[in-house]
This record gives C-alpha cells, structure tokens and sequence, in this order.
C-alpha cells in the first residue's frame, strides 16, 4: 500500500505547522523490536531472485516506510503490482519483491527478527 504525501489526511493545519496522518496503516501486532533502516538501491535492482528459497520466494517480512527519491516497483503475492516514487510513504505487508526503476533511496522500519531472516537469507544467496 503507497500513498502519496498529499493524499494523507490533514490533522492539524496552523501557521507554520502541517500534521498529516494516514490511520490504520499496517498491523505490528505480534512483532517483537523493530529496526530502522536505509536502503541505496541501483536502477535495475530486482531482489527477486534472492528471495528464491524463502516462502513463495517472497519476503516475508512487513515494512513501513519512505522513498525519499526514485521509483520502485513492488509485487505481492496475489499477483498486484504497484508502482511507489519519491515523497511516497508506504506499507509493504509479507508477501512481496521489489524491482528498482530509478536510483533510489528508501527508508525502511521493519520487525527485526524477520527481516534480518530475509536479509541473510540473500547474503547467503550472495555468497553462492
């Protein structure tokens, strides 16, 4: 799920101050500590193929997140595909793959036990 900046609800408009908030955004329930993290990814880079081995050969873990600048494509486990750009805040539940369309610099929280899972999982893949 993308959503642009403009299309989050404004909660508070006065001088000087604009707070947005986009209600029900994902579900943490059930994860334990959460890791911040910071992605520089290439045009052209698809973690498809080191996704291969896991369930469905998909991430399983769930992020929440910025893209600060580029152009992504995410595809989900029921077939969907969205397209998410710079200024997009986004949630990307279990059951996904990404393919970089532009350079792009992304910011990611994500329950840190599952995605170091993953995050290993394609170090390994990496290795050979």
């Amino acid at each position: 799920m993308r959503i642009a900046k403009q299309d989050i609800p404004v909660r508070i408009n006065v001088p000087g101050a604009v707070a947005r908030q986009k209600l029900n955004f994902g579900d943490a329930a059930g994860y334990g500590k959460i890791s911040g993290e910071y992605f520089s990814l290439g045009a052209g880079t698809d973690i498809a193929p080191l996704l291969q081995g896991l369930e469905n050969d998909l991430c399983q873990s769930p992020h929440w997140g910025y893209v600060l600048q580029g152009e992504l494509t995410v595809a989900y486990a029921d077939g969907t595909r969205e397209e998410i750009n710079g200024g997009d805040l986004f949630y990307w539940p279990p059951g996904h793959t990404v393919k970089v369309g532009q350079d792009a610099e992304v910011i990611l929280f994500s329950p840190q036990h599952e995605h170091s899972e993953v995050i290993d999982h394609m170090l390994g893949k990496m290795a050979g």
